[in-house]
C-alpha cells in the first residue's frame, strides 16, 4: 500500500480525524473507507442510467432530458426549503 500526502486546511483535518475517531477509527482507515464508498462521476452517472433503464422495464417511465432536469430542479427547491428550516 502507497502512502499519499494531501493538503487541506488544519480545520478540516481536526474535523475528519475527530469523526474517524469517534468511529473508532484512525484518519487513514477513515479515509480508506470513505474512498471505497464514493462513486466516481462515471460510475454516479453509470448507476443513474441502470436505474432509468430499471423504471423503464418495470413501468415504462421515460422521462425525457426536459423532465429530468425540471425534476432535479423541483427536488433542489425542497431541499433547499428544508434546509432553510
Amino acid at each position: 500500500m502507497s502512502d499519499a500526502n494531501v493538503r487541506i486546511p488544519e480545520e478540516a483535518k481536526d474535523r475528519l480525524a475527530a469523526v474517524a475517531a469517534a468511529e473508532g477509527l484512525s484518519l487513514r482507515a477513515y479515509l480508506a473507507r470513505l474512498a471505497e464508498t464514493l462513486l466516481t462521476p462515471a460510475e454516479r452517472a453509470e448507476r443513474a442510467a441502470q436505474a432509468r433503464a430499471a423504471l423503464k422495464a418495470w413501468n415504462g417511465y421515460a422521462p425525457t432530458a426536459t423532465e429530468e432536469r425540471n425534476l432535479d430542479d423541483e427536488l433542489d427547491r425542497r431541499l433547499a426549503r428544508v434546509s432553510d428550516q
